[in-house]
């Protein structure tokens, strides 16, 4: 674990500021901004599932941390998708004219 720690210590430090500039930057967005600021989340989304399973599919069997990455890729993207789907039927909702019984 040492010596992967050790090989890959500059991608951590990426990930690390990646992180922290990104909840810097969101952090800083209006509110009124946020639903469509979700909607480009859910593209990048749609990105990371393809890139999670074209890693799982190229994975050896017995290199589980590659499998649990990409099956963790897998969920939490899919997470964001389905609620940022929610979120925007709720937000077109509000737009539609009210039926006047």
């Amino acid at each position: 674990m040492l010596e992967f720690l050790q090989n890959n210590l500059l991608m951590i430090y990426i990930l690390t500021f990646a992180v922290f500039t990104g909840m810097e930057v969101i952090s800083k967005v209006p509110t009124v901004l946020h639903t469509p600021l979700m909607s480009g989340a859910n593209a990048i989304s749609g990105v990371v599932i393809i890139g999670a399973i074209l890693l799982i599919r190229q994975a050896q069997p017995d290199d589980y941390l590659v499998l649990i990455l990409g099956f963790l890729g897998i969920s939490l993207a899919m997470i964001n998708v389905v609620g940022g789907y929610a979120v925007t039927d709720r937000m077109l909702d509000m737009f539609k004219k009210k039926k006047k019984s």
